[in-house]
């Protein structure tokens, strides 16, 4: 791969455009190619950047080095398939496939190639989380919450898949034990898949971790809690700022968290285009947002089985 990298996008909706942004952006990267059906919107991107739209993935796939596929999600399996055999460095968009055997498909894939696969679980890259990760010792009971306004997209998946999935990519990352047991509801209110959900999940080690979303919220909220041993740390994803209450000498002290705020998605496409040019593993490699996934499934299942039982109790009464 040559010192400079060619970097293109499939897909050029809202996260499509913002890949675009950075990638125009970044010291050594040089931003070469669109493809989406809408050409539309594929030309904007290109007159405003000045890069070319391929009319196929056979031409894309001569113009790039790695790629972002910011495609809807029954796309990426194929679309990142087609990618990987013909030897392309990958940032695939959260959920990495529809299902955990197209997600070990595709890693099966790179690894063969020797390829990065990288998931875009953006928030692995927020200043909050390393912030956390410096203050956390071992986590008994940690309280996630994700809400925003409906958003006109993705709506092919519920807010499980959609949402939630990032927080459940997260607890797997902090607590690093075994999942015991699953609690889990769902309500479908705008769209077909649930819009608002609840996951309660109890780890083989102890932790317990309760998680909401919602995308039918009047505000953006994305806030995680975590409770361990003599502190409990409250985090703000969104406004990038938090707080710790520590027992110290037997009094209470609450500190601000110092977390040097950056750009996650700047962060996140810097990482990826240097594991391509290394060839060192990324932060959310294909193997953890698999896990993650089939995770969200299994909730998404629960939920959806628990809503059921709960119209057919109604309507039985």
């Amino acid at each position: 791969m040559s010192t400079c990298i060619r970097a293109g996008i499939v897909g050029a909706g809202s996260i499509g455009r913002n890949h675009a942004r950075i990638y125009s952006e970044l010291a050594g990267v040089d931003f070469t190619a669109v493809l989406d059906t809408n050409l539309e919107a594929a030309r904007a991107i290109s007159e405003q950047y000045g890069v070319k739209v391929a009319a196929t993935l056979e031409e894309f796939v001569d113009l790039v080095d790695v790629a972002t596929v910011a495609t809807p999600t029954p796309s990426h399996y194929e679309v990142g398939k087609f990618l990987l055999t013909r030897g392309k460095h990958l940032l695939i968009e959260k959920p990495i496939t529809e299902t955990p055997e197209q997600a070990q498909e595709l890693v099966k894939l790179a690894q063969k190639s020797s390829l990065v696969l990288q998931v875009g679980h953006i928030e692995r890259f927020n200043p909050v989380l390393g912030a956390l990760e410096k203050r956390l010792t071992r986590p008994r009971f940690i309280e996630a919450h994700r809400l925003s306004p409906y958003p006109f997209r993705s709506v092919e998946i519920g807010v499980i898949l959609d949402l939630m999935i990032h927080d459940l990519e997260i607890i797997l990352h902090l607590v690093r034990s075994p999942v015991k047991s699953i609690d889990a509801v769902g309500v479908p209110v705008l769209s077909k898949g649930e819009d608002i959900a609840n996951a309660r999940i109890r780890f083989e080690n102890g932790c317990v971790a309760n998680i909401t979303a919602s995308r039918i919220s009047p505000e953006k909220t994305r806030k995680i809690r975590v409770f361990q041993k003599d502190a409990y740390l409250s985090l703000d994803y969104q406004n990038q700022t938090g707080e710790m209450d520590q027992l110290i000498n037997g009094r209470i002290i609450r500190k601000a968290v110092e977390i040097n705020k950056d750009e996650p998605l700047k962060s996140e496409l810097q990482s990826f285009v240097e594991c391509s040019r290394t060839g060192i593993q990324p932060v959310v490699s294909g193997s953890e947002a698999a896990a993650a996934l089939a995770l969200a499934i299994e909730i998404t299942e629960l939920a959806k089985s628990a809503t059921e039982e709960s119209v057919q109790g109604v309507l039985a009464g």
